[in-house]
């Protein structure tokens, strides 16, 4: 029979076991080996049934085992000393606190989804994964940041297939009094609610539970509270379901709700404010006007309190395509706001400018969350460097007149938190060789260029650790193929053969990753009989372990899914390919660390990032790639492999996936796979051996997210800080005035006439200088409300300047008698070759981040280049 209520009945724990509770209930033991031993000892059975979650495992361990464990002295100690490590963890100093700058005394990081662990079932994909390695870097590094995100009561979708290989949803209901989860109360018990407005008034409230990840907070919104109606209950249901009203009311929610949600935590727990607040990815962009709202009622004009927000605001781009990301009607958009609806004190149309493509060739009823992400933040970044050159020329749009190397995106790399997603074994052999605090300390934070202590760890024992992880993925994988194929309807006795599914001496290459039709799951079955020969070659043969999930409404993706897993399903080569359905977390740490090749060919440059082959990589995987994203930042011979592509302008896209998937097969069959199986004189793989070390030894340090991390708070945390400290009321009045009267003046701006010592000669001598003098208007605007400069550097075909460089020129004397000014310099002829200069004027004012930030620019007239001398070759 059905329940008609279900409530949450938690275990009495023995005086002596009371501390499990405190390490069941912070997610550090999600990457800290010792206490999840600690509670493996407990219950090995009830551990695995519990799927490695600790309080899950204590709601099922019997009374009489508990009371045997408050007896057991052996136990007991092993409990004092996590206890005491945990404490030390949270309250010690770390790197953060050793830094000698100002720092941030807080930063807010803002994300639609946290992959923490699968005992916390939050995420989609490589955002959230990233997402929540970033909180626990954070947290190794000291860093005081508070996570902020939503709580979805049916988390993404579970992963299952028909008979047919069709993906099928499944929705789980996750009670929150189940999962490593505290409510928010205030000091009586009180469970604290934050609470939007709806148009018509009516209210959307939200309780707020904490995560604890470390030292870090995580703030979770949810909206299922028994004061809303139903579809108000309904906002947080599922991550990235429902129409576009249902996505914008997630969206404010976290955004506005998350700052609101930020501001009461800190009220309860002292914790310091946030100085730095991160949107990672447009979803929570409305955090800038929550804070808008918080300085207009402060005093503020909207304007004023706009430069104060933007100066302490990082946001992160993480799609390398429009479609990526998240636009709304701008009718619907503004029905949720202005009266009777949220934020009733800020103008309506002031919120919709902030969002619209205002460009050439945007959409203009289109309301684009990562614009008025860029907008509403003074410091932006994308997450490799071809990335971060994808997103500047993406979003050049909303800098007219700058080329796009001038944009003001720059990129932080993403990283990987090691301690997560290094297997066990491997940590081990790290600490045999150096010691288990030094190994712990290379894999958080990092610093090192290279490790050079893996270059002294014998051949024999990286294979047999290789060859140990190889066969932990094998039985994994026959487990979950048995249980997918019951799934499927097929009988025990039809599945003998999963018995002799993969082989622990056969080279193992993965590939797991969301299913959209960029990142081509398929591409390995472009010619069918060229891969059955290579998984079945009688000397080489290789065998290939494949996982991801399609969005729910992606039949594309579906589709896809579907064709690989007919192919995997045929009984020639069963036993050498798999699907395995329900990728998460569990799943991706066994692939990572068991598999000998990670495969990964996107469409270039269509894959911002892609952290899953770094994971890979800390355990010894050689990468398989198309150099795209980090690969085509850190890519050497020495790591892997790179799939060349063929891409280009009118690139037939049949003709391109049959030219790349060739090259993958003649990569595979020529050169991956020899170097597997050609064995030196002692039996082992020498040339794949030294590959591994390089790839742990010199890639390894590289891929952190200590290292990412440490990059955001020196890189865009720090100078964001003091942005912030910079921007008190008065300057920002100041700074908002000054842009208005910037803007409204810069019609008048010329460069009237440029003059060079040279006589315009074709030719110059290398090292000649070369003065410049340039009349330009400043009309209503003085010299210290502009920089006047000589840009200058080699040209191309076209004569556009290439690795430009430039120099400030200074004014001479005061206006003549036309009000025109006087500016001079001289340029160093250091390039030989087509070089060519060009003069401009920007805005410039000391609480700029960049020249850029106005988006305005004035450059010669065709006039005033008449007699110039622009070019030499």
């Amino acid at each position: 029979m059905k329940a008609i209520r279900r409530l949450t009945v938690r275990p009495v724990l023995p005086e002596p076991l009371r501390p499990l509770n405190d390490l069941a209930r912070n997610l550090r033991w999600s990457w800290h080996a010792e206490t999840r031993d600690l509670f493996q000892s407990m219950d090995p059975e009830r551990w695995a049934a519990s799927g490695g979650d600790p309080v899950r495992l204590l709601g099922s361990v019997p009374p009489a085992r508990l009371a045997e464990l408050a007896a057991d002295r052996r136990f007991l100690r092993r409990l004092t000393a996590a206890a005491d490590d945990l404490h030390d963890y949270r309250t010690g100093d770390r790197w953060y606190q050793a830094q000698s700058a100002e720092l941030p005394a807080a930063v807010a990081y803002f994300s639609p989804e946290f992959g923490v662990t699968a005992a916390l079932p939050q995420y989609s994909g490589g955002l959230g994964i990233l997402a929540g390695d970033h909180l626990k870097a954070a947290s190794d590094l000291g860093v005081p940041l508070i996570g902020v995100g939503l709580l979805y009561r049916h988390g993404y979708f579970r992963q299952s297939l028909s008979r047919d290989g069709w993906q099928q949803e499944h929705y789980p209901v996750l009670d929150p009094h189940e999962l490593p989860l505290a409510l928010l109360t205030e000091a009586d018990g009180t469970p604290v609610h934050v609470t939007l407005t709806l148009p018509g008034g009516r209210p959307l409230r939200a309780r707020i539970w904490v995560a604890r990840v470390g030292r870090v907070p995580l703030l979770m919104l949810d909206s299922d509270v028994e004061e809303n109606d139903l579809r108000e209950r309904g906002v947080t249901d599922r991550l990235y379901g429902g129409g576009s009203e249902h996505r914008l009311l997630q969206e404010m929610l976290l955004g506005i709700g998350g700052v609101r949600a930020v501001r009461t935590y800190c009220r309860l727990t002292g914790h310091p404010e946030p100085e730095v607040f991160h949107t990672n990815e447009g979803h929570a962009g409305f955090l800038g006007l929550e804070r808008i709202a918080e300085l207009c009622g402060q005093g503020l004009d909207f304007d004023a309190a706009l430069e104060a927000v933007r100066a302490g605001t990082v946001f992160t781009t993480h799609t390398p395509v429009p479609a990526g990301i998240d636009r709304f009607d701008r009718e619907l958009v503004a029905r949720h706001f202005g009266p009777e609806a949220e934020l009733p004190a800020i103008e309506v149309q002031r919120i919709l400018e902030l969002g619209m493509e205002t460009y050439p060739g945007g959409e203009p009823n289109l309301f684009n969350m990562a614009v008025m992400g860029l907008r509403l933040a003074q410091r932006a970044n994308g997450v490799s460097l071809l990335h971060g050159q994808v997103s500047r020329e993406m979003f050049a749009g909303l800098w007219p007149g700058f080329d796009p190397e001038e944009v003001p995106i720059t990129s932080v790399t993403n990283g990987v938190h090691a301690p997560t997603w290094v297997a066990p074994e491997v940590f081990r052999l790290g600490a045999r060789q150096i010691g288990a605090h030094r190994t712990e300390d290379a894999l958080t934070v990092g610093g090192s260029e290279r490790w050079d202590s893996v270059a002294d760890i014998p051949d024999r024992d990286i294979w047999e650790l290789r060859r140990d992880l190889r066969e932990q993925l094998v039985l994994e994988v026959r487990a979950r193929l048995r249980a997918s194929w019951r799934q499927r309807g097929a009988g025990e006795a039809e599945l003998g053969w999963i018995d002799g599914v993969l082989d622990p001496d056969v080279l193992t290459i993965g590939f797991a990753r969301r299913v959209p039709s960029y990142k081509r799951l398929t591409l390995m079955l472009r010619d069918p009989d060229r891969l059955m020969e290579l998984l079945l070659h009688p000397e080489r043969p290789v065998q290939i372990v494949v996982a991801g999930k399609a969005h729910p409404a992606d039949d594309g993706g579906k589709r896809l899914i579907q064709e690989l897993v007919r192919f995997a399903d045929d009984p020639r080569v069963r036993h050498r390919i798999v699907f395995l359905p329900d990728y998460g977390m569990a799943m991706a740490q066994k692939l990572y660390q068991g598999c000998d090749v990670w495969l990964n060919n996107p469409l270039r440059p269509l894959e911002a990032c892609g952290t899953s082959g770094m994971k890979a990589a800390l355990n010894g995987c050689l990468n398989l790639s198309v150099l795209d994203g980090w690969w085509d930042e850190w890519y050497r011979p020495d790591f892997g492999w790179a799939i060349p592509t063929a891409g280009g302008p009118g690139t037939d896209p049949d003709h391109r996936d049959d030219v790349e998937a060739a090259a993958l097969y003649d990569l595979l069959e020529r050169r991956v796979a020899p170097r597997f199986y050609e064995r030196g004189r002692d039996g082992l793989p020498e040339r794949w051996i030294e590959m591994v070390r390089e790839t742990i030894g010199h890639l390894g340090p590289k891929v952190l997210a200590g290292r990412m991390v440490r990059e955001y708070v020196e890189r865009l945390y720090t100078p964001a800080a003091r942005s912030h400290r910079a921007m008190t009321p008065e300057a920002a009045r100041e700074l908002a005035a000054w842009k208005a009267r910037v803007r409204a003046a810069w019609p008048q701006v010329t460069v009237d006439h440029v003059e060079t010592s040279s006589a315009a000669t074709a030719t110059a001598e290398l090292g000649t200088p070369l003065a410049l003098r340039v009349r330009v208007g400043l009309g209503e605007l003085g010299p210290e409300d502009v920089e006047v400069q000589a840009v200058s550097g080699r040209v191309d075909e076209e004569d556009r300047i290439t690795d430009a460089e430039t120099v400030p020129l200074k004014p001479s004397g005061g206006p003549d008698e036309d009000g025109r000014r006087i500016y001079e310099g001289s340029l160093a002829l250091d390039r030989t070759g087509p070089y060519g200069y060009t003069v401009r004027i920007l805005p410039a004012h000391p609480l700029l981040a960049t020249a850029a930030e106005l988006g305005l620019v004035t450059v010669p007239s065709e006039e005033a280049v008449g007699t110039a001398g622009v070019l030499m070759r």
